[in-house]
């Protein structure tokens, strides 16, 4: 299982929120870029950064993202960066690519219009669909929009056109330190082909042994991380 610190980045800023609310956040760093270079020289093998501006506004379509800040760190690291947070275009997706993203996560373009996906057949590897669940639903547009999609149903949709990651994040459980939805991870990770990241909750080395006994693929370090809960070159040795 593969360990991958996540960067959430509002206005410039290292942050994280409970639950996506925008009221309940702490400012952790002025500097992504750097933090970006400890979490490398700590082990981790790829980080998580997401844009949370874009995310909660219009997308990469607009002037409110953190884009630039995120080239850099791609530019500024060896390891691959997994970028994610309101890509929700096709032209958004080439661009980081060409920029040298190691992989996408995309969640509200591919709910509104799975048919991209045969746009970017020649790159579905590095592809990975959000699915951010709250009580087995599906939510998009910053967590704000039922997608009309459960969690299965989702999955089975995307794999059916080639996509095999699945970054699950609960949404109840996000920078709670509550512990995972092993029930739901769980059910997930059974589906065959399927490369499940856990994401929300996780607080100790404990709850990143047991998303490992369900064989989830990954587990995204958030909150645990910042507060000094878990750091990443300890959470290695237990996978």
């Amino acid at each position: 299982m593969n360990i991958i610190p996540a960067i959430d980045i509002l206005e410039g800023k290292v942050v994280r929120l409970v639950k996506g609310d925008l009221q309940n956040k702490i400012v952790y760093s002025d500097n992504p870029i750097e933090i970006a270079r400890k979490m490398e020289i700590q082990g981790a093998n790829i980080i998580h950064v997401v844009d949370l501006d874009a995310t909660l506004t219009t997308g990469w379509n607009n002037n409110q993202n953190n884009t630039e800040i995120i080239l850099k760190i791609i530019d500024s690291i060896k390891i691959p960066v997994q970028v994610a947070g309101g890509i929700r275009s096709i032209d958004a997706i080439n661009r980081m690519f060409e920029k040298k993203a190691g992989k996408i996560v995309i969640g509200t373009l591919a709910y509104k219009q799975p048919q991209v996906l045969q746009q970017l057949k020649d790159k579905v590897e590095k592809i990975v669909i959000s699915i951010d669940q709250n009580k087995g639903i599906v939510m998009i547009n910053g967590w704000r929009q039922p997608s009309g999609f459960k969690v299965v149903e989702a999955i089975k949709l995307f794999m059916a056109k080639g996509v095999k990651e699945f970054l699950l994040t609960s949404v109840d459980r996000d920078g709670t330190l509550n512990g995972p939805d092993l029930d739901t991870l769980s059910y997930a990770s059974n589906i065959n082909g399927a490369k499940i990241i856990a994401s929300g909750g996780i607080s100790s080395i404990e709850d990143i042994i047991r998303v490992k006994n369900i064989d989830c693929s990954a587990v995204i370090l958030g909150k645990a991380l910042y507060d000094g809960k878990i750091d990443v070159k300890k959470a290695l040795t237990v996978v």
